[in-house]
């Protein structure tokens, strides 16, 4: 289907966005820098909380994530109006899957322009899923999206390690997204969010991000 390589093609000339499932929570990077130095950093954000145990990062269509976003915080919301506990991240996850589907068979819409990253820490304990605009979707130990996800999924099958906690964790996805970045990475050109067994979903703030960043150059 021509759109949905029109969306992925989207997806590919995008910022790169990767995640890293560790023993204890997860963590998603995804760069941020501004198509030009007069915007305003901080207006930026690729990254949305959708409940407390369970987040999203994109590449791709700014305006096609903040749909998305929305979705899934009105389907997050309605369980637990219903049920009174967050919603199960791999149901969270098909949810996004089906509306992302969806757009790729109904008539007067067209396939949205992102691929997910999406990190959650529930009872099955931690979990990162990649959704693409085709409304496929898998779960992985550590994925790469955007520009370059490739040489980023080499370098994370390399550096890799199931054991690894989720402190570590950060600090490879700091490395592997600095493979392919242009210039040198501030706190205010990628974003880092985390969540695990006893830390809720939350974006890291850049007095953190630089600390980071300061510990692996």
């Amino acid at each position: 289907m021509p759109q949905i390589e029109y969306a992925l093609n989207a997806v590919g000339q995008a910022k790169t966005t990767l995640g890293i499932k560790a023993v204890d929570g997860v963590v998603l990077v995804t760069e941020k820098k501004a198509q030009s130095v007069l915007v305003d950093q901080k207006s930026l954000e690729k990254i949305a909380l959708l409940q407390p145990n369970m987040g999203m990062a994109y590449s791709g269509m700014g305006p096609d994530f903040r749909v998305l976003s929305s979705k899934g915080r009105k389907a997050a919301q309605s369980y637990w109006r219903t049920y009174k506990d967050s919603m199960p991240a791999s149901q969270l996850v098909r949810e996004m899957a089906s509306v992302m589907q969806e757009y790729t068979q109904r008539g007067g819409v067209r396939p949205f322009g992102v691929s997910l990253l999406m990190a959650g820490y529930d009872d099955e304990g931690p979990q990162l899923w990649q959704v693409d605009p085709s409304g496929a979707y898998w779960a992985w130990k550590a994925s790469a999206i955007g520009k370059n996800s490739i040489s980023a999924k080499a370098f994370l099958e390399k550096r890799y390690n199931p054991k690894m906690e989720l402190e570590d964790a950060i600090h490879t996805a700091i490395l592997t997204i600095k493979e392919g970045f242009e210039g040198a990475i501030t706190e205010d050109s990628i974003e880092i969010a985390v969540v695990g067994k006893d830390r809720k979903f939350r974006v890291l703030s850049p007095e953190e991000v630089k600390l980071y960043v300061t510990e692996v150059e």
